[in-house]
């Protein structure tokens, strides 16, 4: 078996002009999987069925608003610090994983404050369906072409569009270790550990293991002299541990503590929370996996109309190359 040649369409189909990711569907399949463990384990975290569809709703929105803010602020500002009606606009670039992650846990947080459900019993459930969201959000970034690790010749290597060489496929090692973090937190679930426990373990692995894989991968930016996301590996590997420690400290109590009866939702019948669920399972759909800059030069060839213009018509009132002054990241080819 030799080296892959990477040649797959990252676009789904195209519905009145709106382009449909499989990136984006990665997102779609990690929130309904969400929804679903959630739902088998209500009785046990103490939730009604309404209050189901609340965590399950500020659990998607933080993992998007969270993705978003890191990869604007942390990844592409020098873009998006001219352009800030832009950054709402998902459908022109992709999230960053690391927001992902703390936008959930934020969300996961707001529904604790609301229904007073202790925060760690819910992210402790809820690293599971995460470890998934991980898992498929790194097969989509495959499907896309998108992040490509160091040259290499070993007899997996992969050709991606626009890189030059063979490399390491290494989003897919990042995604075989999101999902090979499931049975393990599945194991560490039935032992009935004291709160924050399995919070910190999901963490620790998945930020501690990355530092490794992210080793065979090229980052465009540094943050603090490392790079932008090994810097992030290494904080929330550290986190992980003190959540770990502080669970297994003073976490005992709370662990014996009933989950008590379960908590209504308040504000209504299904009807209205099923139909915005089912909205924000069709949003990622829009979102492509790669940076601003990037989605037309990598894909604008198998898609001749996918360009920044038809991405977004507020690009059209800047001035031709001059979306590209401030950047100091990988340019587009001449001619686009």
């Amino acid at each position: 078996m030799g080296p892959y040649i990477h040649d797959i369409d990252p676009i789904i189909g195209t519905v009145l002009g709106v382009h449909l990711w499989w990136y984006g569907l990665s997102y779609s399949l990690g929130f309904l999987n969400a929804h679903l463990f959630i739902r088998r384990y209500r009785e046990r975290l103490g939730i009604s069925l309404q209050a189901v569809y609340g965590l399950s709703l500020l659990l998607a929105v933080g993992v998007l608003l969270g993705g978003r803010f890191v990869e604007v602020v942390f990844y592409e500002w020098p873009f998006y610090g001219g352009r800030l009606t832009l950054i709402p606009a998902y459908w022109l670039g992709g999230m960053a994983t690391h927001g992902l992650l703390a936008g959930g846990l934020l969300g996961i947080w707001t529904f604790s404050r609301i229904h007073g459900i202790a925060f760690l019993r819910l992210t402790d459930a809820l690293s599971i369906p995460a470890a998934f969201i991980m898992g498929v959000g790194r097969l989509g970034n495959f499907v896309d072409g998108q992040i490509v690790g160091s040259v290499t010749d070993v007899w997996w290597a992969v050709k991606f569009p626009d890189a030059e060489g063979f490399r390491h496929p290494v989003v897919l090692y990042d995604g075989l270790k999101n999902l090979l973090i499931i049975p393990v937190l599945m194991l560490v679930w039935r032992r009935h550990l004291p709160p924050g426990v399995r919070s910190g373990l999901f963490l620790f692995l998945y930020a501690f293991l990355r530092i490794f894989i992210d080793l065979f991968r090229e980052y465009p930016t540094t943050l603090m002299g490392l790079a932008t996301g090994q810097g992030l590996n290494i904080l929330m590997s550290l986190i992980g541990l003190v959540l770990v420690g502080v669970g297994f400290r003073i976490g005992r109590a709370e662990a014996k503590a009933p989950a008590g009866p379960p908590v209504a939702a308040g504000g209504g019948g299904l009807a209205w929370r099923r139909l915005a669920f089912v909205l924000v399972l069709l949003f990622p759909l829009v979102i492509p996996s790669d940076w601003t800059q990037d989605v037309p030069a990598r894909y604008g060839a198998r898609h001749p109309g996918l360009t920044h213009s038809a991405l977004n018509p507020a690009i059209d009132a800047i001035p031709e190359g001059a979306v590209w002054d401030t950047w100091d990241g990988p340019q587009p080819p001449s001619g686009e």
